[in-house]
């Protein structure tokens, strides 16, 4: 029988949430998310004790910058705990490799960061951005299977609670789903909010506000414009790209401030 409790959530985190533990959503959301586990654990995606691993690896004090996802990637060896990045060792010219990260990559081309070695962005973790999906879980080749299981009161608290106490946040808002969170922080204090059409497939060159700009010859800047944020407060701009074969358990240094 598999557990799932607060405890699974770091602790920092757990604070930052205060008595939405105690909620009826919380309750809802351990009742259905057991169920799902005990039922079939092997076809849920990520691995259970990686459900939380955006939390784990950027701390609360550590946010910098928060890029939204929809939920994990529901393909076999794909979902790591970390919206949009996948493991390393699959190549970047695969079938395996998303569109989603395709297009990040060319966007970090475009605006001189150099493409990524390969898809696996624990290197954006370390540096303090929260690679956050919107739902944690999701049923093995069955997209947006878990959307309903309550991860959406968990979510909008943290998000929520992210704006109300940390200023000088970006949020990078890629697509409807992620731009509808919009609500939940745009009456925060100083913070850089960023929107474009979501990096996937064709939707990439959608909407007045275009991920890359049709013919793929120019970006939305939003990691330049990233790293003009966090300089003019005084932070460490964020190593988009880091070079190939270099461990990415070890974050690569840009060193402005700390």
């Amino acid at each position: 029988m598999h557990s799932f409790s607060a405890a699974d959530i770091p602790e920092d985190w757990r604070a930052l949430l205060g008595d939405y533990f105690e909620s009826p959503a919380w309750q809802m959301l351990q009742t259905n998310l057991r169920a799902e586990l005990n039922h079939d654990a092997e076809k849920i995606c990520p691995e259970p004790r990686n459900f939380f691993k955006a939390l784990t690896l950027t701390p609360l004090a550590k946010v910098k910058v928060v890029i939204l996802g929809q939920d994990p990637y529901h393909s076999p060896g794909l979902a790591q705990g970390l919206a949009f990045s996948i493991p390393n060792e699959i190549p970047t010219n695969s079938r395996q490799f998303p569109s989603s990260l395709r297009n990040i990559s060319k966007a970090l081309a475009l605006e001189g960061f150099g493409a990524l070695p390969h898809g696996d962005l624990h290197f954006w973790a370390e540096q303090g951005v929260l690679l956050l999906n919107t739902a944690l879980s999701v049923k093995m080749g069955q997209a947006g299977s878990h959307t309903n299981l309550g991860w959406k009161s968990l979510i909008d608290s943290l998000i929520s609670g992210l704006a109300e106490q940390k200023p000088h946040l970006v949020w990078m808002l890629w697509g409807g789903h992620a731009q509808s969170k919009l609500p939940l922080i745009e009456n925060a204090p100083d913070h850089l909010i960023l929107q474009s059409s979501h990096p996937s497939g064709l939707g990439v060159y959608k909407t007045n506000r275009p991920f890359l700009e049709p013919g793929g010859m120019a970006s939305c800047r939003h990691f330049t414009r990233t790293n003009e944020w966090l300089v003019e407060y005084h932070k460490t701009p964020i190593c988009w790209s880091i070079p190939n074969g270099q461990n990415t358990s070890t974050t690569p240094q840009a060193t402005l401030f700390n």
